[in-house]
């Protein structure tokens, strides 16, 4: 990737289906707000659009007067259009406003299950994503889709090209390809893309329509969410069916890591946690954890590891692997091995109810299920141990609020985990990982673990210390964005992939 010669502003509109505090659902929220923080902060003008879910209210919004009117192929949807501000910055942020389509609870689905529109209320947000300088009257040099619900954007870019000779530069960002957007073949038409463009599109995926593919194939950069990521998804292990499109897009890929809001997460100044502590007075980490062991009903007591989870109770966060039948799943963690563990989340059902049942079962377990941001700040500052058993992770942020807060990080080896934290060694060392995602491997890697911190306090307090002087700035992710950016600009302007159109 080329290096900036010259400072230049660059004009970014950020099309995403979340951004927090807004509306959030997981990490992707964080991210693009964070970004768009810190690339207005540097004086570059950074806009987002988004839908206007129920979640947000009208009130304090500014309203076009005209309506938003936008024909996405046969439907002609009229809309209207609020602007207002990201809070703690002066980025506008835009809200298409369609009742129908967004005026509802939930982003993507409730109750478990997905929209059965979600094709048609996420490829109006993309058509918008065109629309909009017509509209307000601001073209954006760059426009920069978040994950599939906004990954038809390239295309449609393309495709204004062809019909007007301009178009901006288009970035697509992967936060997780695990969720790619598919959809039945005889859906679209409510794409807005006639049936002569199925093939040039790059939606047709394994006889399905596939939103994410058509991002990966017309974007003019990609990026993902860390640097072994993008290596990751280029694989059959990782790739989920797209690691062959993506290999082919291989010069266009690069990882850039996710940064850390440390005005947020920060234990010298956590706003959640009345105990403060700096690398220099770690060991008041002990008082946070007997607040914890108190507020959760564990046993108060300083000398037992505390294992903290703040996680979604799903598959990919390992949670088949850790509540399954046989040796080394939680329950003979929770008996073998003198140790306290605190799982805050939220997620499928099973894993719900099979964790309150342990709950039940062992006083050294407390569960919450839900989320709760004080809670989860608690945990961290509390716990002297984060576990973390993703079968993939992209970039995952609860390891790095860890290693800020001296909670030393136990993960597998994938995604943003080999990134963000150095492996114990005899040189010192930040976390520890679990090599092979299995029960047993879990078991073992937290037994390890719990033995250092038994017999080893220095080393451990050494390691926490180290930890918590790891830094990873979103000032660092915006200057790498801005490179993809300007890459992606000249990719633009010399049409480096018009033959795939």
């Amino acid at each position: 990737m080329r290096r900036r010669k010259k400072k230049q502003h660059v004009s970014v509109l950020m099309v995403t289906s979340e951004a927090f505090p807004i509306v959030k659902s997981g990490g992707l929220a964080d991210a693009v707000s964070a970004l768009s923080r810190e690339l207005d902060g540097m004086g570059h003008d950074v806009r987002i659009l988004m839908p206007r879910y129920y979640a947000v209210r009208r009130e304090p919004l500014y309203r076009y007067p005209s309506p938003f009117t936008l024909r996405v192929g046969q439907d002609l949807y009229v809309s209207a259009l609020y602007e207002g501000r990201l809070e703690g910055s002066s980025v506008v942020t835009y809200f298409i406003d369609h009742e129908d389509l967004y005026g509802r609870d939930g982003i993507y689905g409730n109750d478990g299950g997905s929209f059965a529109d979600n094709l048609k209320r996420f490829s109006l947000l993309s058509h918008a994503a065109l629309e909009l300088g017509r509209f307000i009257g601001w073209e954006p040099q760059v426009i920069h889709a978040h994950d599939w619900p906004a990954a038809l954007t390239p295309y449609l870019a393309r495709r204004q090209e062809k019909r007007a000779g301009k178009r901006p530069a288009s970035v697509l960002t992967i936060h997780n390809i695990g969720h790619q957007g598919a959809f039945a073949v005889g859906q679209l038409p409510e794409t807005g893309l006639s049936w002569s463009e199925l093939n040039n599109s790059g939606l047709l995926h394994h006889d399905s329509l596939n939103m994410m593919r058509s991002g990966i194939v017309h974007a003019d950069v990609i990026t993902a969410v860390s640097r072994r990521y993008a290596e990751e998804i280029q694989t059959p292990r990782y790739g989920f069916s797209l690691d062959e499109v993506l290999s082919t897009r291989s010069d266009s890929i690069y990882g850039i890591m996710n940064g850390v809001d440390y005005a947020v997460w920060n234990p010298e100044k956590d706003p959640y946690n009345d105990i403060k502590y700096t690398t220099e007075t770690v060991a008041l980490k002990s008082r946070i954890k007997e607040q914890l062991q108190q507020e959760l009903g564990l046993p108060v007591d300083d000398e037992v590891p505390l294992i903290g989870m703040v996680s979604r109770l799903v598959d990919q966060k390992g949670f088949e692997e850790l509540l399954s039948p046989g040796f080394g799943s939680l329950p003979d963690i929770l008996t073998d091995l003198d140790c306290q563990v605190a799982v805050l989340g939220s997620g499928e059902p099973r894993y719900e109810h099979y964790l309150r049942t342990l709950a039940a079962r062992y006083v050294n377990l407390s569960v919450v299920i839900g989320f709760d941001e004080r809670l989860a700040h608690l945990i961290e500052g509390a716990a002297d141990f984060f576990l973390m058993p993703s079968r993939y992770e992209p970039c995952g942020l609860n390891q790095l609020y860890s290693l800020r807060y001296g909670t030393l990080p136990i993960v597998t080896r994938t995604g943003g985990f080999v990134d963000s934290v150095e492996p114990i060694s005899p040189r010192g060392g930040t976390g520890f990982f679990v090599d092979d995602l299995s029960p047993i491997s879990i078991y073992e890697t937290v037994k390890d673990a719990i033995t250092l911190y038994r017999n080893e306090p220095a080393r451990i307090d050494s390691m926490r210390r180290a930890a918590m002087k790891v830094r990873f700035s979103w000032a660092e992710s915006a200057a790498h964005y801005l490179v993809a950016y300007e890459e992606a600009r000249n990719r633009r302007s010399t049409g480096s992939y018009e033959s795939e159109v």
